[in-house]
């Protein structure tokens, strides 16, 4: 059996509905469909979503793709579930003497040290808010984890943290700098 397919859904935030493959949801900060594959099915328990193989089990257990598939669709509904209750937020900081951001509405201008400003458009159903005077710190939040993920990535591919001297656009949460040591007199 799949280990993360087993396990159980809490939807107490979500308005949950079932038609068929697709599954229908709605929350205070996003809806959506989540459309399952034939393998699987899904059904609603008190407050609980759960995700089943659609089969009987075999003798042999269940093949290696519905258990892959099983997985895997569960950990999607689960992320699309819990953002649509809360957003998801990725706080990130900029390093450096001079490096800071400013928000025009949905455009940010990055001054990272460069010859020029880099700018970056927020894709739709991502939010930033700014957090300090200096535009070094700021938040982007948003009920889709991966595309907050791949915001947040692209934004640090500009000015990726440095390991002499830790300037650079350091994503929080997602570990330390490495640090390397100087030149030795």
């Amino acid at each position: 059996m799949s280990k993360i397919g087993r396990k159980y859904i809490a939807i107490d935030q979500v308005n949950v509905e079932i038609n068929g493959s697709e599954i229908h949801y709605k929350g205070s900060k996003a809806a959506g469909i989540h459309l399952l594959p034939d393998l699987l099915a899904a059904e609603k328990e008190n407050n609980y979503l759960i995700i089943r193989p659609a089969m009987e089990r075999s003798e042999r257990g269940y093949s290696s793709l519905v258990k892959e598939l099983w997985g895997l669709h569960r950990a999607l509904l689960a992320a699309k579930l819990a953002g649509a209750a809360q957003y998801f937020t990725r706080h990130i900081e900029i390093v450096g003497l001079g490096f800071k951001v400013i928000a025009k509405g949905s455009v940010l201008e990055f001054t990272l040290g460069y010859s020029h400003k880099k700018t970056y458009e927020l894709p739709q159903g991502v939010a930033i808010a700014i957090t300090d005077k200096a535009g070094q710190k700021f938040t982007l939040s948003g009920s889709n984890n991966e595309q907050l993920g791949q915001v947040a990535s692209e934004i640090q591919a500009f000015r990726k943290p440095e390991p002499y001297k830790g300037t650079g656009i350091i994503i929080k949460g997602k570990g330390p700098i490495r640090r390397k040591a100087g030149k030795a007199k």
